[in-house]
């Protein structure tokens, strides 16, 4: 299918192609919580060159390799991948990045001060993204799992405790919102992640796990805030009963 890139969203463009995300990586341009701009929106506010960025997106789609359409998923089965992928691999990483985090700091400190907010940066991180992912994995991602099943059974659903997806939805883009935040600012602190000339391994491993930790972040917080959870907004409506938030 022909795509005008020019008047599409970023999130819509990684929605349909992941590679995509990594031509706005190299722009520095936000394709999960600022997902929402056109691309040529996104260009300007991160001062980039919009005609290359739009010529290496067309040059991409002419790159005929079988790409995973998640827009297709029911959303019972994406929210499953989202915690057995992402959720896997940041509780994987929580503790590693914190620990290196703490080590550079106390090293690294008196020479480079910027270590010592990236460590207490990174703890906020984990302290919230751990208290985030529980509540998808206990509250939100159960729910979306029984609408889907009362969808394939042509059943109406009950109203949950905190009321409409909306709620829970709107908090966790919140979360997802300052996470990021965060990382931006991680990312400036240490010039996106590029070690000093007298930095250890330690200091050159750590710079390279939090620039993994962002990319995966990314991909992350786009499957949940541009595909999973517009459709369960979505699907919510069409199956729960008219009365059920009155």
């Amino acid at each position: 299918m022909n795509k005008d890139y020019k008047t599409m969203s970023v999130a819509d463009i990684v929605t349909n192609d992941y590679r995509a995300a990594d031509i706005f990586k190299k722009y520095q341009i936000d394709f999960c919580c600022g997902g929402k701009r056109s691309v040529q929106e996104a260009c300007l506010k991160a001062n980039g060159n919009f005609e290359k960025l739009i010529e290496e997106l067309y040059a991409l789609k002419k790159k005929e390799i079988k790409v995973q359409n998640f827009d297709e998923w029911e959303l019972d089965q994406l929210s499953e991948y989202i915690v057995r992928i992402h959720h896997h691999y940041v509780n994987e990483n929580l503790d590693l990045i914190g620990q290196y985090a703490e080590k550079v700091s106390k090293v690294h400190g008196v020479q480079h001060p910027e270590v010592i907010e990236i460590a207490s940066l990174f703890a906020e991180i984990k302290n919230e993204l751990t208290a985030h992912m529980r509540k998808e994995e206990v509250v939100l991602f159960p729910y979306i799992t029984q609408l889907v099943g009362l969808k394939q059974k042509n059943l109406m659903a009950e109203r949950p405790p905190f009321g409409p997806i909306q709620n829970p939805i709107k908090m966790m883009e919140m979360e997802h919102e300052h996470a990021g935040e965060l990382m931006h600012r991680i990312r400036e602190l240490s010039q996106h992640y590029t070690a000093p000339v007298d930095a250890c391994n330690t200091y050159r491993v750590l710079f390279a796990k939090l620039e993994e930790f962002e990319n995966d972040l990314h991909l992350h917080v786009h499957l949940e805030n541009n595909i999973l959870f517009p459709r369960a907004i979505e699907l919510e409506l069409h199956h729960t009963a008219q009365t059920a938030f009155a």
